[in-house]
């Protein structure tokens, strides 16, 4: 194992599966420290690539992903054996490693299935010094195969089921510490502090492996198995929750680095680095790694361990010291002194945390440890004051030169964070006022999505809910529904349907298809939606607005339509155009004319269905009526002039919105002018659309080309 410093404020580190809050923690820690370039270099992340935005600070950066799906994604779909999948990864994070040859650190969040072949590839990398596993339970073997490859290679595995470590002023390992209040409690953003401490398992209690009052306020605390040692197995287990805790923000993973960062901020100057070694049965690397190490450090004057009973990792530092390998003072306390409170053996938590015999409880160990010559108090309460006396006695000893204190720059507080606190407002960018989807099932204009089920509502009552913000009448809303169904399709020759089936036999998908048929414009394009005008279907608004006006201003229906002569334009809702249909008949040179008008004596079947249920439905007919007329008056000019359905809807529309008596004139003409009543017909036919489009991908039809006879070739 390496035998120096492991971080200092150049440290920069590869991130393996994408997770915000450590990485941005990490950023703040940075900002925190004066650190000039963010340690985070870059991001491993499954099935994602290209760029990550996170704060710097005050500004926003960019910190490149790389996906590990990139061109091996193929060994997944054909085998998923072991050595397919370490392939699959290694390619990825060499990737990685070859584009940030500055990072050395990789910090590793795969779950426990993965995390070891994640972790080799990385130890596999020349560029990688240390390996931080933070996921629990990576199985024991594949751990083994890990330490002995970080060993052989002099690189450094901390962890399985770490919080990761702290290099106070310099590098953080990804939740470490905690919050950034506890951080500057603990006075870890300053630089170059003489002092250090390591640490052993930092994990979360597993549920129902101990008696819930020996964890007083662990739902809170997340980990406060090192407390049952603060009352020095004197009192009865179930009176421990009287006692008064030691806790300072430890909210967060890592409960026992915060207490002990904590502990040792009040009483010194704060720490030099920090080490969770993890709470797996095999640790990456051990309490006596560090203690060498830091050993060989001349800005370390003192060590501080705190360890846990199981295992028996402490007895290497026992030996180490023993052996007179470590000069520099250590106190150490191993917490469980209250296993023996228990009738049978107990695991606190992670899998080191469990007592396999005499040796391995905290009692033995702390004793082995006092004999080697490190200090060890006699019980968690007298911890505090045994590394205050040992500080004070280098202090005193001219070893621990006084450190000035540096007021630490302000982080700015995420926007989230400060709205909810209250401290800052902010604008809204959208504003929404027909659906809500923020509690326990989205509302359509306040009505939850369970009643509009539980009531039987139709897509007429959903429209009117989404489209006029009220629960329309029955009659309302079905004559909604009967407009829809009317107008879903009309057949494949109008020119939306025919834009529709060319878009599809070209190949392209539902949407292109879809939107080749129907967006709404004032001319008609060459592509099917964006064919819906004023001369095909989009003509609803203009004949409700015409119709409105000229029944509104008491104009008489000859006096309407003059007028609309005089200013050159045509009465919307009136008329109806020659549809030809072309086509080779038996003769090879033959063509087949069809012409379909609809006229007095052939009426369009859909604009007497609509008249017959308003005249049966709606308490007044007054706009129709008057279109009516207006057709009667048309007619006496051209046999072709009839009221055609967007007349029919775009007048019934007016009718229905003033005799509901729901609305005021105001809001039926910014209804009629915003567009609502092309709105319905858009609805409508990208269902008949969208019909067109599975019949000719259904029918596997070949790309459409126009028959060179339809065309007129002219000079």
């Amino acid at each position: 194992m390496a035998t120096g410093q492991l971080f200092s404020q150049k440290t920069q580190a590869l991130f393996y599966n994408y997770k915000q809050l450590p990485i941005q923690r990490m950023l703040d820690f940075d900002f925190l420290c004066g650190v000039e370039t963010p340690s985070v270099a870059g991001i491993v992340n499954p099935g994602s690539e290209g760029f990550q935005k996170l704060f710097f600070g005050q500004e926003e950066i960019a910190i490149p992903v790389h996906s590990r799906f990139r061109l091996f994604c193929h060994f997944l779909k054909k085998c998923m054996d072991i050595f397919n999948y370490f392939c699959f990864i290694y390619y990825s994070i060499e990737t990685a490693c070859t584009t940030h040859p500055t990072a050395d650190v990789f910090i590793n969040f795969a779950s426990f299935r993965s995390a070891a072949a994640s972790s080799m590839a990385a130890l596999n990398q020349p560029t990688i010094r240390v390996v931080a596993i933070i996921a629990e339970g990576v199985p024991e073997s594949d751990t083994k195969e890990l330490i002995a490859y970080a060993r052989a290679n002099n690189k450094v595995v901390i962890g399985p089921a770490t919080v990761g470590g702290i290099q106070a002023g310099a590098f953080r390992i990804g939740d470490t510490a905690g919050t950034l209040d506890n951080i500057i409690k603990c006075k870890l953003y300053r630089p170059g502090l003489k002092f250090v401490f390591d640490l052993s398992p930092s994990g979360w209690p597993s549920k129902g492996q101990y008696d819930p009052l020996l964890l007083v306020g662990h739902q809170t605390c997340r980990y406060q198995l090192v407390l049952t040692d603060l009352r020095s197995s004197l009192l009865h287990p179930y009176l421990h929750a009287t006692v008064s805790l030691y806790w300072v923000n430890c909210d967060y993973l890592g409960g026992m680095s915060n207490e002990l960062y904590n502990t040792i901020a009040r009483v010194t100057d704060g720490i030099y680095e920090g080490i969770a070694i993890g709470g797996d049965v095999f640790p990456g690397s051990t309490l006596s790694d560090h203690v060498l190490r830091f050993n060989n450090i001349p800005q370390v004057k003192m060590m501080v361990v705190l360890g846990e009973l199981g295992g028996r990792d402490e007895y290497s530092l026992v030996d180490a010291l023993k052996e007179g390998k470590v000069q520099k003072p250590v106190i150490a306390w191993v917490s469980g002194t209250c296993a023996r409170l228990f009738k049978s053996e107990v695991q606190f938590g992670h899998a080191g945390a469990k007592s396999g015999g005499e040796l391995e409880s905290a009692q033995a160990k702390n004793q082995a440890l006092r004999e080697a010559g490190a200090v060890v108090p006699s019980s968690y309460e007298a911890f505090e004051n045994a590394i205050k006396e040992t500080f004070e006695k280098l202090v005193e000893g001219g070893k621990i030169p006084p450190v000035s204190e540096v007021k630490p720059p302000q982080i700015p507080v995420d926007l989230k964070t400060a709205i909810k606190s209250g401290k800052v407002r902010a604008p809204t960018h959208i504003i929404s006022t027909i659906s809500d989807d923020r509690g326990e099932e989205p509302c359509y204009a306040g009505v939850p999505m369970s009643t509009i089920i539980e009531r039987g509502y139709g897509v007429g009552d959903v429209i009117s809910l989404l489209w006029f913000k009220r629960s329309l009448p029955r009659y309302c809303t079905q004559f909604i529904e009967i407009c829809i169904m009317l107008c879903a399709d009309h057949g494949p020759c109008v020119s939306g349907a025919h834009n529709t089936i060319v878009t599809a036999r070209a190949g392209k998908d539902l949407v292109s298809s879809l939107v080749s048929g129907i967006l709404c414009h004032k001319i008609i394009m060459n592509t099917g939606l964006l064919t819906i005008g004023p001369r095909f279907g989009g003509a609803i608004d203009d004949a409700a607005r015409y119709f409105k006006d000229a029944y509104d201003k008491g104009l008489a229906p000859y006096e309407f339509v003059e007028s609309m002569k005089k200013k050159g334009i045509r009465v919307p809702g009136i008329g109806h155009s020659t549809m030809i249909c072309t086509g080779p008949t038996s003769s090879q040179y033959g063509f087949l004319l069809v012409k379909m008008i609809k006229s007095r004596d052939n009426r369009d079947k859909r604009v007497q269905l609509l008249q017959q249920y308003a005249h049966t439905h709606f308490p007044s007919v007054k706009y129709m009526e008057y279109a009516v007329k207006v057709e009667t008056y048309t007619l006496s000019k051209a046999n072709n002039l009839v009221l055609n359905v967007d007349g029919a809807i775009g007048s019934l529309f007016l009718d229905l919105l003033a005799g509901s008596g729901m609305f005021s004139k105001q809001e039926i003409d910014e209804i009629v002018e915003i567009g609502y009543l092309n709105g319905l017909f858009v609805l409508a036919r990208s269902v008949g659309l969208i019909g067109h489009t599975f019949d000719q991908k259904r029918l596997k039809q070949p790309l459409y080309r126009h028959p060179w006879e339809d065309v007129l070739y002219a000079k």
